[in-house]
């Protein structure tokens, strides 16, 4: 690094009778080495255990009372109404996003699955499923099977960076345990 300014002797001694007793600062810079989470490694067999595990439940049959005015949105009966609102105004930012796009209604609930069981094993707290438009099969569904999961504590329409209407950001109940205490 260069100087700007360079000091003559002159100006050096005039410096140093303004501020005499002093002494110059030892650089003690430390830098810190970035913290790693530890990696769990799970089988491909857990995997497709957790998904079908998850997809446990989700039914067709079950109409959850949902708002049918206004923008798609859930709150669990144990959260605060206050979370949908931070939800809505894009406080929440996703972690995860899941795109439903061209998939089965079948497969759409598999991957939901996965994707609850995958925020609750990585710890993310929001994330984002795009059911798109199409023939609002999967729009409609969506919503309805979300309401039915027990980890599941709120959704709502996503912002409009997120998706819009063709996309809904989820909240998930995570465990206390951090992967740090496992």
């Amino acid at each position: 690094m260069k100087k700007k300014y360079s000091l003559n002797k002159e100006d050096l001694a005039l410096f140093r009778e303004a501020v005499p007793g002093t002494k110059r600062l030892k650089n003690d810079t430390i830098t810190h080495k970035p913290v790693k989470k530890p990696q769990v490694i799970s089988s491909p067999k857990r995997l497709l255990q957790e998904q079908v595990d998850a997809t446990y439940y989700f039914s067709d049959e079950f109409q959850p009372m949902l708002d049918n005015e206004g923008p798609v949105r859930y709150v669990r009966q144990d959260v605060s109404y206050f979370e949908l609102k931070k939800l809505r105004r894009g406080d929440y930012s996703p972690e995860l996003f899941l795109d439903l796009h061209g998939l089965t209604q079948l497969e759409a609930k598999k991957e939901l699955g996965a994707l609850v069981a995958a925020c609750r094993r990585e710890h993310v707290h929001c994330a984002c499923v795009m059911h798109g438009h199409g023939k609002h099969i999967l729009k409609q569904q969506t919503p309805l099977w979300l309401a039915q999961h027990p980890d599941v504590e709120a959704f709502h329409q996503a912002p409009r960076e997120f998706g819009g209407n063709a996309a809904l950001l989820v909240l998930v109940e995570l465990d206390d345990k951090t992967p740090q205490d496992l």
